[in-house]
């Protein structure tokens, strides 16, 4: 009779669903990235990639307040 014996994918997997990281998170939310600044940014004055192929109409919703 053989036993079973599992996969090296699944030990892998295993291992990193029990891994514990050292150290303590930083307290507060995560700081916010440059890019999701931009896409907020870019909703707000709803503008789109297209737009920024445009420089005279980007520069008219840019500086539009």
């Amino acid at each position: 009779m053989q036993l079973w014996k599992p996969q090296l994918h699944q030990l892998w997997v295993k291992k990193c669903m029990e891994y514990e990281v050292e150290g303590a998170k930083p307290r507060g939310r995560p700081r916010k990235t440059w890019r999701e600044i931009v896409e907020k940014d870019c909703q707000v004055r709803k503008l789109n990639r297209e737009d920024a192929t445009d420089r005279i109409r980007w520069m008219k919703q840019i500086r539009h307040d």
